[in-house]
């Protein structure tokens, strides 16, 4: 490892399938070195994952970092959002964790929108209106189905509270992830003890929301991680605020992230309430606001449909009539959890390419049909679209949503961005500074701008058509599964 100009900061990343961690340089954003280790995640009706997985993965990805990570003065987590953990007195895991992408909630959503006044109370009083992938649901279903194991909690955090408790001792969380559970209120960004007694959840049972740039607290003894007792813990935040950190986001800009899920979100200063609920009204992790859409179904689904295809994930063809929505796992945007994927218009000289390309157009219209709604009265229209994510990288994607956004795209050259948005975090602890304005120091949005081309109409109303006249069929209220 070559010398560090300033001191070293480690950001992670705990994500589904996997945790991600760096080693940062504050001074000038230089990876020094950096780990990655796997989770499992469970099939079938629901999504579910075991917390400790997430700690073992830690521990390995950080031993891949080898000495660098013991220089650490400062450490910070982003988490996949949304998910329920559970624990018991001794901070041991009731049950494994609901995950995002666990849509057995659906009926308890329903519910507690209709219970509460509707979609355009819930949208003024937390800023979104929630779906299954929303924490509250969770927490609504696990009181209805699995009454003895709500009995046993007796601490309630995210994914990202989990790792950070067990650093420091203390539970803690930020405004950027609690605003994604349903029982945050946005405009007193204190917890709603209307909605928690509703769903029967002691607020004495959540964590203490940390301030953006405030200290979580400090690390423990007996964590047997390769860390300082005292190395400084951030607050961490959620993984779609930490790529915003990561990325330096100034407001109005759009970003789409193609990952497990896709995402379309830009920072505000106004703070969002969607009746529709298609915009969730998420916080930042700085103090303004990120305004968010999300799909349930992006790369994966896009990769599955290629498998059984029997092609590469590049290998797209155009030319073709077909229509293919993606929804392999349910649908958050548009509002469709119990839809299955759904092809039309298949002709005998449809070819596999084909079906595959309209895989692709499929997922990106979801994400494009939100973006206006994200974008507010100050954004720029014509600014580039930042693609990051796992996808970003693929040509095919690329050049679908270049296609079909009618935008110019910007390709971030930073890798790992949630993980270098939680490091520039933490060296905002060390240097007094805002995470973004750290970021931006590092120049981390730097990298190629594909410049736009017409705008595919003819694809997007094909697409809106079909949508439309299925809903009957995808919006049946029986789990396909």
């Amino acid at each position: 490892m070559s010398a560090a100009e300033g001191p070293l900061v480690v950001g992670v990343d705990t994500s589904t399938q996997s945790t991600k961690a760096l080693v940062v340089d504050a001074a000038t954003g230089r990876v020094v070195a950096s780990g990655q280790a796997s989770h499992t995640v469970s099939s079938g009706a629901g999504r579910e994952s075991d917390p400790r997985q997430w700690w073992d993965a830690l521990g390995e990805a950080l031993s891949q970092c080898g000495e660098a990570a013991r220089e650490a003065a400062a450490v910070s987590i982003g988490g996949q959002q949304h998910g329920l953990v559970t624990l018991d007195a001794r901070g041991e895991p009731v049950r494994p964790a609901l995950l995002w992408n666990d849509v057995r909630s659906a009926p308890q959503a329903s519910r507690l929108i209709d219970e509460l006044g509707g979609p355009k109370a819930w949208a003024e009083r937390t800023g979104s209106v929630p779906s299954a992938s929303f924490t509250v649901t969770k927490w609504a279903w696990l009181a209805e189905h699995e009454p003895d194991a709500a009995r046993a909690v007796k601490a309630v955090r995210l994914p990202h509270d989990y790792l950070t408790e067990r650093l420091t001792g203390e539970g803690t969380t930020d405004r950027g992830d609690v605003s994604g559970t349903g029982w945050w209120a946005s405009d007193t960004e204190e917890y709603d003890e209307g909605i928690l007694a509703r769903v029967g959840l002691d607020p004495a049972l959540l964590p203490r929301v940390v301030r953006p740039g405030e200290v979580a607290g400090t690390v423990r003894d007996g964590h047997g991680l390769p860390f300082s007792k005292g190395t400084l813990v951030a607050a961490g935040t959620g993984d779609n605020a930490a790529a915003a950190l990561g990325l330096g986001l100034r407001p109005g800009v759009p970003v789409m992230s193609l990952g497990t899920s896709g995402t379309a979100y830009a920072v505000s200063r106004h703070r969002p309430a969607d009746p529709t609920g298609t915009v969730a009204g998420f916080a930042d992790a700085r103090g303004d606001w990120l305004p968010l859409a999300c799909t349930l179904n992006c790369t994966l689904a896009v990769d599955r449909v290629a498998a059984l295809l029997n092609l590469d994930r590049e290998a797209v063809e155009p030319g073709t009539e077909a229509t293919l929505l993606p929804f392999l796992d349910g649908e958050r945007t548009p509002n469709l959890p119990h839809s299955s994927g759904l092809l039309y218009g298949l002709r005998h000289d449809t070819t596999a390419g084909q079906l595959l390309q309209a895989a692709y157009d499929g997922a990106v219209h979801s994400l494009l049909g939100a973006l206006d709604l994200v974008l507010d009265a100050d954004a720029d229209p014509g600014a580039p679209l930042l693609l990051i994510g796992g996808g970003a990288r693929g040509a095919a994607w690329q050049q679908t949503v270049r296609r079909l956004s009618g935008r110019p795209v910007q390709i971030p050259e930073a890798r790992e961005l949630v993980a270098l948005g939680a490091a520039a975090q933490a060296a905002g602890l060390l240097t007094g500074e805002d995470g973004a304005a750290v970021a931006r120091r590092w120049d981390t949005a730097a990298g190629p701008v594909l410049d736009a081309v017409e705008r595919d109409e003819a694809t997007l109303n094909r697409i809106t058509g079909v949508l439309s006249d299925a809903a009957p069929l995808l919006e049946r209220n029986v789990d396909p599964r």
